[in-house]
């Protein structure tokens, strides 16, 4: 016999896939982040146009993968600690002390969550760059990095077409191209191309809505 309420409580145990493509390059200059939209349950697009370029500070964002629930804490944790860091020490955070911090709270807790972490923005030391935090709480500064279920579709994509000291506007076509790609390929992205270039100027953000992205195929 069907036994409903067992069903439920068995789907209420099973793992829900979700997912979600986030790219980060440095450019002469500064650097741009860039994600699609589109947030899933499963099969189940629950938000089409979601934000995922989250601010940590002035000039330091992060791009999120993995659990929303575990990054979204973690992220705000991180924004809580940079921003009296700030107050205290009465100077800007670098991107390297907000990576690190999101580095101690990844490893620390690496039995718990199921959170990647690309943290990137600009600062006075170091200029433009990029941190790559993977699952287990690890830490790499890369020119570029790739996070979430459509990166998988982009590493051939970005071996051939990356280059060092790219301008903005190459680093721009980069990100758009490869989120693009990823938006054709993955089922887990899709929507539009939200971006954010981050220099000693500030941020800037971009949107390159669904009808106006060309397909990977007429770049």
């Amino acid at each position: 016999m069907f036994d409903l309420e067992k069903e439920f409580l068995s789907d209420l145990n099973k793992e829900v896939k979700t997912g979600t493509t986030v790219m980060a390059v440095t450019f002469k200059g500064g650097v741009i982040i860039a994600a699609d939209s589109r947030t899933s349950s499963g099969s189940y697009a629950v938000n089409r146009v979601t934000d995922k370029l989250t601010p940590v500070h002035d000039q330091i964002y992060c791009l999120r993968s993995g659990s929303a629930a575990d990054t979204q804490i973690i992220s705000s944790y991180v924004s809580y600690y940079t921003n009296m860091f700030s107050i205290e020490e009465g100077s800007k955070p670098t991107v390297k002390k907000a990576a690190h911090m999101f580095r101690e709270f990844l490893y620390q807790n690496k039995q718990y969550l199921h959170a990647a972490i690309i943290c990137a923005g600009w600062d006075p030391i170091e200029g433009g760059s990029v941190y790559s935090l993977p699952l287990g709480g690890s830490i790499v500064k890369q020119p570029f990095s790739t996070g979430g279920s459509g990166s998988t579709y982009l590493y051939g994509y970005c071996d051939m077409n990356f280059k060092e000291n790219m301008t903005e506007e190459e680093a721009d076509k980069f990100v758009t191209y490869g989120i693009t790609e990823a938006i054709a390929r993955d089922g887990g992205s899709g929507g539009i191309v939200r971006k954010a270039i981050i220099d000693k100027n500030g941020v800037r953000r971009k949107t390159v809505y669904g009808n106006k992205l060309k397909k990977f195929w007429e770049k």
